[in-house]
């Protein structure tokens, strides 16, 4: 089942949502930034991504420069992520033990080419 860290609040969240939609894939949403997610979790799909926690953090939110994480290492950016999952690049589309940041669109066609 094809799953979709959504922030609703975001075009390229509702783009890809709507990507989804429009391609008749069936998927589930998860609201991350509704429903707390684990460390656990948030390695899980770091790994299923293949990146680092440095790769995936919106560098650009002004919550990263507020909380100083410049020079943070790739732990403590992880421990902020899952306490912030503000700063966590979406919108995130997964598909079993693949997963893929949707941006372009087109990288979605990564992970659902089995589903």
């Amino acid at each position: 089942m094809i799953e979709i860290w959504h922030n609703s609040r975001c075009s390229k969240s509702r783009a890809a949502l709507n990507y989804l939609k429009d391609n008749g894939i069936e998927f589930k949403v998860k609201e991350y930034l509704k429903e707390q997610i684990s460390k656990d979790e948030l390695e899980s799909i770091l790994k299923k991504l293949n990146k680092r926690p440095s790769e995936v953090i919106r560098k650009k939110e002004a919550l990263f420069k507020e909380l100083n994480l410049k020079d943070a290492s790739e732990d403590e950016l992880l421990e902020a992520m899952v306490n912030y999952p503000k700063l966590i690049e979406r919108p995130i589309v997964v598909n079993e033990d693949k997963a893929v940041i949707a941006r372009p669109l087109e990288e979605i066609e990564k992970v659902i080419k089995d589903a």
